[in-house]
């Protein structure tokens, strides 16, 4: 499952023109959501699903042994992630994006992994205060759920500034908010509780209905709940955590079902091997393709040259679909070339 997130990330990370993709590739404009915006929140999840499986690695280690290595990890995420706005460096600091994808998981990941040290009354005490209470927070101001008058970006404009925010809905508002990584802390915890609960029972048919039976009780919830706060990725809103929390376990039983199949083993493989280095996939992914912009042959970028052709050949945005699953398969490749030689980068 790891491995077909990171393959969805860059589908819809690297399109050959922005200007020409389909629908379902593209993020909702604000409430509402499109198979796109349940990417990122599925790698949260898995996120959650890797912090169990370490943690119980981890278990005999002190703990703090074990919380140098949280706040470690925390930090490098966060830093790699704000490199990774910056790069190629050709702007002043002054101006770099402060928060990311890989900053929200830093943060949310560093939370989690500290509440989820915590007893199981706790944790879920914890997951209910933190959907609970943003939602209380989030209505103090007249307009919470506007792009513009949204306590998100209040917060953010008074502790980061607009110069270190992201702009690409015509105004300063980061859909990785500070705020906003409050529920998003949940979707992790949601993660470490179903593959606990699945590892717990050995996989078996009991520990898989009470999973498969909370899907549906969260994607119920998140529907009952959206008339009255609208399910909205980029608020990271409690009807959207729930929502792809339902949709992650729908997900995550179908694979698992599919793996008694022979016929389905080599696609399983396939994204099994993307998942191996999903951190390393991503950031390269996203390194390489800022990369473009530095190389100019013939007045073209390669995205230029290589969009260009495609377009030359078919509908331009089919050629734009072409040059992002071309992207897919080259950092698969890479992936595994890695898995190949027994290569594991990891923090």
């Amino acid at each position: 499952m790891r491995g077909f997130t990171i393959a969805a990330m860059i589908l819809v990370n690297t399109p050959g023109s922005w200007s020409h993709i389909y629908a379902p590739l593209r993020h909702a404009p604000w409430h509402g959501a499109t198979p796109t915006d349940y990417i990122f929140p599925f790698f949260m999840f898995m996120v959650g699903a890797a912090l169990f499986l370490s943690s119980r690695r981890a278990g005999e280690l002190p703990k703090s042994t074990q919380a140098k290595k949280i706040l470690k990890r925390t930090a490098l995420l966060f830093l790699i992630g704000v490199a990774l706005n910056a790069y190629p460096f050709t702007s002043s600091p002054v101006e770099w994006r402060i928060l990311g994808v890989l900053q929200r998981i830093a943060l949310a990941y560093g939370a989690a992994a500290f509440i989820c040290w915590l007893p199981g009354r706790w944790r879920a005490a914890i997951a209910a205060t933190l959907m609970l209470g943003y939602w209380a927070l989030m209505v103090t101001v007249p307009e919470p759920w506007s792009l513009e008058g949204n306590l998100v970006r209040t917060i953010d404009l008074a502790v980061l500034g607009a110069n270190h925010m992201w702009s690409g809905l015509g105004i300063a508002f980061d859909p990785e908010g500070l705020l906003s990584t409050l529920p998003s802390i949940v979707s992790i915890m949601a993660g470490f509780e179903v593959t606990r609960v699945l590892m717990g029972g050995g996989a078996g048919t009991a520990a898989k209905t009470r999973v498969a039976i909370a899907g549906i009780a969260c994607v119920i919830a998140a529907l009952a709940w959206h008339q009255v706060l609208p399910i909205n990725k980029s608020l990271w809103t409690p009807p959207f955590v729930l929502i792809t929390t339902g949709a992650a376990i729908g997900v995550l039983l179908l694979l698992n079902a599919l793996d008694r199949l022979h016929a389905s083993g080599p696609i399983l493989n396939a994204f099994a091997v993307m998942g191996r280095n999903p951190l390393f996939i991503y950031v390269l992914s996203i390194v390489w393709v800022k990369t473009y912009g530095l190389v100019v042959i013939g007045g073209k970028s390669p995205t230029g040259w290589l969009y260009g052709g495609l377009s030359s050949v078919m509908s331009e945005v089919n050629a734009s679909l072409a040059y992002a699953l071309l992207h897919v398969a080259l950092f698969w490749a890479i992936a595994w070339l890695l898995h190949r030689k027994g290569v594991t980068i990891s923090l």
